[in-house]
């Protein structure tokens, strides 16, 4: 019985890890751009990142780069930004793997007044 229920569990936190990051309330807030934003405060660089070696196989590629652009809403929001100027985005995969298994975007982080 407690064997039934240590692999429920760890199935259930596999399953999870699978599921693309979520943004919070104050991230939604947070705009990504590709133009450098106008008259506004640069607060700092951040990088968003979904995946790994372990659950990036089993994590569908929209998930994996919708949860790095996730990711990095929710660290902008941390840092008291309200608009990202993406920078770059990359994609590996891990040695044996059958495709991407880690998605990342990088970015400057702004606060503008709006």
């Amino acid at each position: 019985m407690q064997f039934r229920n240590v692999f429920i569990g760890a199935c259930t936190l596999f399953v999870a890890g699978c599921a693309a990051i979520q943004v919070t309330p104050q991230g939604a807030a947070v705009e990504l751009v590709l133009d450098k934003p106008q008259a506004c405060r640069f607060v700092g660089e951040a990088i968003g990142s979904q995946g790994n070696s372990l659950t990036g196989d089993f994590t569908k590629d929209s998930d994996l780069l919708m949860g790095a652009r996730n990711d990095l809403r929710n660290k902008a929001a941390a840092m008291g930004g309200n608009v990202v100027h993406v920078q770059n985005t990359h994609n590996s995969s891990a040695f044996g793997s059958l495709g991407t298994t880690n998605s990342s975007v990088i970015g400057n982080v702004y606060f503008c007044q709006r």
